[in-house]
């Protein structure tokens, strides 16, 4: 549910590795993949490669369907609330990465709308899927802080109900999920120490409807390390690990954004109240979609190594490309028929 980018993969119990690894002759393997060079930061040693692939393929994850529904309405409405002051090329880059969901053509592959498709797995009760088709429905600024620069969990529910009140947005019930950004300079509760995003629904006595919703800050000036890995690392990483990779569109900020984003629109879409898919018995604190794939970006990841992503002519870093020429970095998701970790750039 709430997305804390692990630095520390470490915490992941599923220990992922493909045959890849078997191929490596060092911590560092290099393939050619069109123009951009396939590279994984630091490969494990090839001894520790057992299985033929699926990073995080596992029988002990025990995902199920709790019979809740998952955003199955075509197209599914984005209502983006930008809290706080934001750049317009900020607001481009997320805008370009969501617009890309839904436009498999104009991107080659690996693409984000082909990342989206493991979302649309998901099914309901009554066999229907996630939707294929997301737009930005609409969008509001509240450049003035109208609830200050310090926000706990429940103000975040305000912010949307200032938003649908006074009419700048409306109220979807059926299509539609409200996206608040917070802007570098916003404090969130436990943002940084607890969560990096986080997805749930809001509730009628705040909002006066339930609607979907999800959060990410920026965290460029608070901490980069934590939610913008690994385009930032923690200090005590530094030391013969793998070093901070360069963000494909020169934003540590907004690049780190892009993953957490993805994390949380993919839960919220197969588990929006809470009671769909998710791993684990306790509906406070599901394991779900994403939460099964942190730190994982590319094959042979896992136990701390991110996998093999794609490097650009200028040393940038990415594994998906998107709309409008973008190029994005964004996690893995769990597949419900690989049973595994998957995304359209994998190697096996």
């Amino acid at each position: 549910m709430s997305s804390l980018r692990p630095f520390l993969a470490f915490s992941i119990l599923l220990i992922l590795y493909t045959d890849i690894v078997a191929a490596a002759s060092s911590s560092s393997s290099k393939f050619r993949s069109g123009s951009a060079t396939v590279h994984n930061p630091k490969l494990p040693p090839p001894t520790l490669s057992a299985s033929k692939r699926f990073e995080g393929s596992s029988n002990l994850v025990n995902l199920r369907y709790h019979m809740g529904p998952v955003l199955s309405s075509s197209p599914i409405n984005i209502y983006l609330i930008w809290y706080g002051k934001w750049a317009l090329p900020e607001q481009n880059l997320i805008k370009d990465f969501l617009l890309s969901f839904s436009v498999a053509a104009a991107a080659p592959s690996p693409s984000v709308a082909e990342w989206w498709r493991t979302v649309t797995l998901y099914n309901d009760q009554t066999g229907a899927n996630v939707s294929r088709s997301i737009e930005i429905a609409d969008e509001y600024s509240d450049r003035r802080y109208s609830l200050g620069t310090q926000l706990t969990r429940l103000s975040i529910q305000q912010v949307i109900a200032s938003a649908v009140r006074s009419a700048p947005l409306p109220v979807d019930h059926r299509n539609g999920i409200y996206l608040i950004l917070t802007s570098g300079d916003v404090i969130v509760q436990d943002f940084c120490r607890a969560v990096c995003g986080f997805h749930y629904f809001t509730f009628p006595s705040m909002v006066g409807y339930t609607l979907p919703y999800a959060w990410v800050g920026n965290s460029g000036q608070q901490c980069p390390e934590v939610c913008a890995y690994p385009f930032a690392i923690p200090g005590y990483m530094g030391g013969g690990g793998a070093a901070a990779l360069s963000p494909p569109n020169g934003d540590i900020g907004v690049d780190g954004m892009i993953s957490v984003i993805g994390h949380e629109l993919a839960e919220l879409s197969s588990n929006p109240l809470v009671n769909a898919w998710y791993a684990g018995e306790d509906p406070t604190a599901p394991t779900e979609i994403g939460d099964l794939c942190e730190g994982l970006y590319g094959s042979g990841g896992g136990g701390g190594y991110i996998g093999a992503v794609m490097k650009d002519g200028e040393g940038r870093s990415f594994n998906l490309n998107g709309g409008n020429g973008r190029r994005f970095l964004v996690q893995w998701l769990w597949s419900p028929v690989l049973k595994a970790c998957a995304g359209p750039n994998a190697l096996d």
